[in-house]
């Protein structure tokens, strides 16, 4: 009966410690907002320049629903501004988007935005 005891408070210990470090790693994610105080507009792609991103942390889109979208693309999707089949997009004009590990892109679908320099591509380390 004692052994019992001693194998569940071992128990108990580890999941409290596993809950601990869970919280302690999204304690530690960043926010960003693409494109800073103007938001997700045209000339965008260089925004991330100079920063450096990890997974977990969360890119906030913020842009008139009338005229912007996001889409989460491939690279292939960044490099020719078309949005693959499956690809998550965005409408809701506030989007938070938690970045996983490598490379994230994203573009604006609306016609010629992307073009226009209304994309991004962050590496999440």
């Amino acid at each position: 009966m004692v052994q019992g005891r001693g194998s569940a408070m071992v128990a108990t210990v580890a999941v409290m410690l596993c809950m601990l470090l869970l919280h302690f790693d999204m304690a530690h994610a960043a926010t960003y907002t693409v494109g800073g105080p103007g938001g997700w507009t045209f000339n965008a792609s260089g925004w991330p320049k100079g920063k450096s991103f990890k997974a977990g942390d969360i890119l906030i889109f913020n842009y008139s629903t009338a005229a912007h979208n996001v889409v989460a693309v491939n690279k292939a999707g960044y490099s020719s501004c078309t949005s693959p089949r499956g690809a998550k997009v965005y409408t809701s004009g506030k989007d938070r988007i938690k970045l996983v590990k490598g490379q994230n892109f994203f573009i604006c679908s609306f016609a010629g935005h992307c073009q226009s320099g209304m994309k991004i591509a962050v590496n999440a380390v």
